[in-house]
């Protein structure tokens, strides 16, 4: 009851889809693959049979049987279906031992069971498709962007489902470009793109906060050499989500908040400004504004509008535009020597 990537790489002519990596997703387990739409697309095809890798091995039978159930974020449900014929209709063809009262009281839509699914909103609909799934009783379950424009009820039912499947030592493989929804969703959580798979560090509160009184305990007890500790931290829901300095494109700060700028999302610090930009330096960031730290390897280009008015193009996919002070000119033209 397993999902596994071995070696697996992926290229379309000269160009790299992702590198070469390994993964294995085992019965209990939610991960998450954060990634760019062509990554996401490629992996699908990839879990469908309708490509295969450039390199490595993707195994993803139990028993010489392949067990998979997809939620896609297409619903491909039959409209003029009510809900109830729709799930009848799918436990028939999956010969499901799971009851049709049982999934509509699951996805809470038991009082909307006569009504066609035409006449449903989005996020309903959505609800009928996990439905769908539930009723296939797959060992390996494979979501796409799950969460994308549902309301707040169907997205407490969706993480609800996916406890339940973990607890039931199912497989959950989720696929996003929403990196807050990878890390609410998901035990472990990667990136994967072009230079292959990189773990994204989370940890709940209560980790935190265990860990902080351990080492409490461990400095009381004996003095200890400082040690530099180059992630920095950032908080979506209960967890404490840590980043690697280069992955940051930029950080401003907004009514007293600082915020870090990652692949066109935004997370919220609890670090100042000043302090961020202290921690920061040593990676090459650089204060280009009162509100702003900007990444300079991202840097691409220095426009200027006139003669006080600059600003910095960043490298990154929405090619965002910082303001550059005119004081900041200066100290950065003495940097790059120009």
């Amino acid at each position: 009851m397993s999902l596994q990537f071995i070696n697996a790489e992926k290229r379309i002519h000269d160009t790299v889809i992702f590198s070469s990596f390994d993964l294995s997703i085992t019965g209990g387990k939610i991960v998450a693959i954060y990634s760019s739409v062509n990554v996401r697309e490629q992996l699908i095809n990839l879990l469908l049979g309708k490509t295969i890798l450039s390199h490595g091995e993707l195994r993803m039978k139990e028993n010489g049987k392949q067990q998979i159930g997809y939620f896609f974020l297409h619903d491909g449900l039959y409209e003029r279906l009510s809900i109830e014929d729709m799930l009848k209709f799918t436990k028939r063809l999956y010969d499901s031992t799971m009851s049709v009262n049982d999934a509509l009281v699951t996805v809470q839509l038991d009082a909307k069971r006569s009504v066609k699914t035409k006449n449903l909103s989005y996020s309903e609909k959505k609800r009928v498709q996990l439905a769908c799934l539930l009723m296939q009783e797959t060992s390996i379950y494979i979501f796409e962007e799950p969460d994308q424009n549902i309301d707040l009820e169907s997205k407490r039912i969706l993480l609800g489902i996916f406890q339940q499947l973990k607890q039931q030592n199912n497989s959950v493989f989720i696929l996003t470009g929403n990196l807050e929804s990878a890390i609410t969703a998901a035990d472990e959580v990667f990136r994967l793109d072009e230079n292959g798979l990189h773990p994204i560090h989370t940890s709940s509160d209560a980790e935190v906060d265990a860990s902080s009184e351990s080492e409490e305990s461990i400095n009381t007890a004996e003095s200890v050499l400082p040690v530099r500790f180059e992630k920095i931290p950032t908080k979506v829901n209960e967890k404490i989500v840590l980043f690697d300095p280069p992955e940051i494109d930029y950080v401003e700060s907004n009514e007293g908040q600082s915020f870090l700028h990652i692949q066109g999302e935004s997370f919220p610090s609890t670090s100042t400004l000043n302090d961020l930009e202290a921690r920061l330096l040593p990676f090459g960031f650089f204060r280009c504004h009162r509100s702003y730290i900007v990444n300079l390897q991202k840097v691409r280009e220095v426009i200027t509008w006139t003669r006080n008015s600059y600003s910095l193009v960043l490298d990154n996919k929405d090619k965002s535009t910082i303001p550059l002070s005119k004081s900041k000119m200066v100290e950065l033209k003495d940097m790059l020597g120009l």
